[in-house]
């Protein structure tokens, strides 16, 4: 006897990419029965309630034979901490509503990180013959996705040392990957392989990626590689070593940003929205800020408006007093 089609499904982790891309299957399959857009609701989840949702998607269809109501957000805000008894209240209404579905619903649930396996909700999925989950955790290191993006979806080759530059400037955000993949594919026109020359030229982002990694390698106290990083940019990039100088000054305004909203209480998944930062930039900031103290962060910029000043006063050459700098920052 076969297994029966799933009537809900947990969608959840980090790789944001290809969770948007299994939903987006669930949307065009759903587009191409008959009026399947007419039987397609959407929720945000941490605003609508879970009778809410379960009316939804337990009206009969009209004119076709499956309903979809997609809810976003609802589960991890449940079940987090300090969620209460009206969270409480919200996975028991789950759990005994979840197993009865009828057989026309498709109830997905979307959650934008990773759910534990302890989660009450993952294990109904995981148990009932009429869940399914799903989690999508993105790679530690996102060069060999890269390389087998490239080959597989767009036919092309790219050489190692490029796909490692282009992985440091998307800084895991494999939306932002694919999409300076089709840049790069539609630039050599399957002549040759992409090369690392062809991601410096056409990704504007990757002085910025070479700062990140330039604080990286600071914060873990490897001032030795982070003056390399330096020289390397100052060197090979032919970069104005004002422009450099001008983003680390907004590195480390986004470190004492970050530091300030996670102290002060702030949840990481929520900080690119509150603080105004494009996600990938708000999770290499609540990355890099662990490394540094409130104090560290305040002196350090102290340091870098007194080096503007000698900078800018003809009193230290730019280069030296990027070395001096680095170098200084790495003490504290």
């Amino acid at each position: 006897m076969s297994k029966p089609t799933p009537t809900f499904y947990i969608l959840h982790g980090d790789d944001l990419f290809t969770l948007e891309q299994a939903l987006g299957e669930f949307r065009a399959k759903m587009s191409e029965t008959d009026n399947g857009d007419l039987n397609t609701s959407e929720f945000d989840g941490t605003t609508a309630s879970v009778p809410e949702i379960i009316n939804a998607v337990s009206s009969y269809p009209f004119l076709a034979d499956k309903r979809m109501v997609i809810v976003k957000g609802m589960l991890a805000t449940i079940t987090r901490k300090g969620a209460g008894e009206t969270g409480k209240k919200a996975v028991e209404q789950l759990i005994d509503a979840l197993p009865n579905l009828p057989d026309w619903a498709r109830l997905i649930f979307v959650e934008r990180e990773s759910l534990s396996e302890k989660n009450k909700l993952v294990k109904l999925a995981q148990d009932t013959e009429t869940g399914h989950e799903k989690s999508y955790t993105a790679p530690k290191d996102a060069t060999g996705w890269i390389i087998k993006r490239a080959q597989e979806d767009y036919g092309a080759e790219i050489e190692p040392r490029a796909a490692v530059a282009l992985s440091a400037v998307i800084a895991g955000d494999l939306a932002r990957a694919d999409a300076e993949l089709v840049k790069l594919v539609s630039y050599v026109n399957g002549e040759r392989p992409i090369t690392e020359a062809d991601v410096d030229l056409l990704t504007p982002y990757l002085a910025e990626a070479r700062v990140f990694d330039m604080v990286d390698a600071m914060t873990e106290g490897r001032t030795q590689a982070a003056l390399q990083g330096l020289h390397r940019l100052l060197q090979e990039k032919d970069e104005d070593p004002f422009r450099i100088y001008g983003m680390m000054v907004r590195q480390f305004r986004l470190l004492l940003l970050a530091k300030e909203y996670l102290a002060g209480g702030g949840y990481p998944k929520d900080m690119a929205s509150a603080l105004g930062m494009a996600p990938f930039v708000a999770k290499k900031m609540a990355q890099q800020s662990r490394g540094f103290s409130l104090e560290q962060l305040d002196r350090i910029y102290r340091a870098l408006s007194e080096t503007d000043t000698q900078m800018k006063t003809g009193q230290i050459n730019p280069d030296l007093a990027l070395d001096l700098l680095i170098a200084g920052l790495g003490m504290n």
